[in-house]
């Protein structure tokens, strides 16, 4: 059997991903993945997502140069959902999140509301064209 006959796609034929990095064990950020997607990932030793919204692989950092290579590729117990342990290049600390951040889960639950607990780390506008 392929190894990736053994992922439960979903209806879309996707994937979740969890992008954690490697050294401090931080979730960077979820994405999709598709069979093409998870195959050149594993190839290329490189995240690539599929972008649900272009329709189309999304070579994580090809517009913003926040790359990720990735160490370990995991599937959970369930064999539908996805685990990289990756290391976010391209800015120190590493930025995984479009608006900047070191992290896409940037805001944190307090007494009722939503508080931002990172800073943005360069501003979007000069990231992506």
């Amino acid at each position: 059997m392929d190894w990736l006959d053994a992922v439960k796609w979903d209806d879309q034929g996707l994937v979740p991903v969890i992008a954690q990095e490697a050294a401090t064990g931080d979730v960077l950020m979820f994405a999709w993945m598709n069979r093409e997607a998870l195959a050149k990932t594993a190839e290329l030793g490189r995240a690539v997502y599929f972008s649900r919204s272009r329709g189309k692989l999304w070579f994580k950092g090809e517009e913003s140069g926040h790359v990720q290579t990735v160490h370990d590729i995991r599937l959970d117990c369930d064999n539908d959902v996805v685990l990289l342990k990756v290391t976010q290049l391209g800015h120190e600390p590493g930025i995984a999140c479009h608006t900047g951040r070191h992290s896409c889960f940037f805001q944190r639950y307090e007494a009722g509301a939503w508080h931002t607990a990172e800073p943005v780390l360069k501003d979007p506008s000069s990231i992506y064209k």
